[in-house]
């Protein structure tokens, strides 16, 4: 396969300082494609989303949208903290890595609550440059990935949003998403957005239903807890290799079990939090016990039962 890790000399610069644009760079990127591993999610989500990012751009363009009406949209949705951006990031990445291209893939990621303006009528202007502009001029240079982040800031729930609370400006935003959505989908079969929600009541019906596939990105299960408290042992380990025996412990076990019910994020904070329980084990974590561990995810557990 042709290396595609840089982008040709030829090649438009990726506006990184226009509005509303979070990030921009080439890809396949290496610092993406670490997020794909360190996301422990079902493989098998993980295969459908790379099945589903493949044919938007071997399948999309040779298909009558009267027929087969897709939008090149994929949705994620999920409790907070668990990897929906970085899966979303990871799966760019994976998918340049994928498909053939005689032009390198792009990457966009959007800012959301940059385009949002009490003025009224800027914040419909500012989704129609992005998207209009911004975004189509890159993706008539060869295929691109756009990633929108909590896309219920931009696509809000018309339905459920009040005239008086909320300004008439919220309504176009909407309005010129969808608009836009469709354009780009008609015109450009190259180009791919993954969008995340926490928050999926919030999003407008009209985008759920441009949406070539909606995944759940779920809260970790008991085989996915002591996955993700493994992972962070095993990376503590590679600076103290003594803590390694902390996985041979009874006690991380039922560690792992008190995780059911955390999102991966708060998971992975757990061992950070075990070495404060001792100000030896902060001075030097290679101190760090399985018992510190199991203490930190009972004191997790019992804040979050206050809250």
């Amino acid at each position: 396969m042709r290396d595609r890790s840089m982008a040709s000399a030829n090649q438009p610069r990726l506006l990184s300082d226009a509005q509303g644009v979070l990030d921009a760079r080439a890809l396949p990127s290496p610092e993406f494609s670490a997020l794909w591993e360190a996301v422990l999610v079902p493989r098998e989500l993980k295969d459908r989303l790379v099945s589903q990012a493949i044919l938007n751009f071997t399948l999309r363009g040779r298909l009558d949208r009267a027929t087969v009406p897709l939008h090149g949209v994929i949705l994620l949705v999920g409790p907070p903290g668990t990897g929906k951006t970085s899966l979303a990031r990871g799966l760019a990445s994976r998918t340049a890595e994928s498909v053939e291209s005689e032009q390198p893939f792009r990457y966009i990621e959007v800012e959301p609550h940059a385009m949002a303006s009490a003025a009224l009528g800027r914040s419909q202007q500012a989704v129609r440059q992005l998207l209009g502009s911004v975004i189509a001029e890159q993706a008539d240079a060869g295929p691109l990935i756009v990633v929108l982040d909590e896309v219920e800031t931009l696509a809000a729930d018309r339905m459920k949003l009040s005239m008086e609370a909320n300004p008439i400006d919220v309504h176009r935003a909407t309005d010129a998403v969808l608009a836009q959505l469709d354009y780009l989908a008609a015109r450009y079969p190259n180009l791919l957005f993954i969008a995340t929600s926490n928050f999926p009541d919030a999003i407008d019906e009209a985008f759920l239903s441009r949406a070539d596939s909606i995944e759940a990105v779920p809260l970790p299960d008991a085989d996915g807890c002591r996955r993700i408290l493994t992972d962070t042992v095993l990376a503590l380990a590679t600076l103290y290799p003594e803590v390694a025996g902390i996985l041979d412990d009874p006690r991380f076990e039922e560690a792992c079990l008190l995780c059911q019910g955390m999102d991966g994020r708060r998971i992975r904070k757990v061992l950070v939090s075990a070495c404060t329980h001792d100000k030896a084990v902060a001075v030097e974590p290679g101190k760090l016990t399985a018992g510190h561990l199991l203490a930190a995810v009972r004191a997790l557990g019992h804040a979050r039962e206050r809250e």
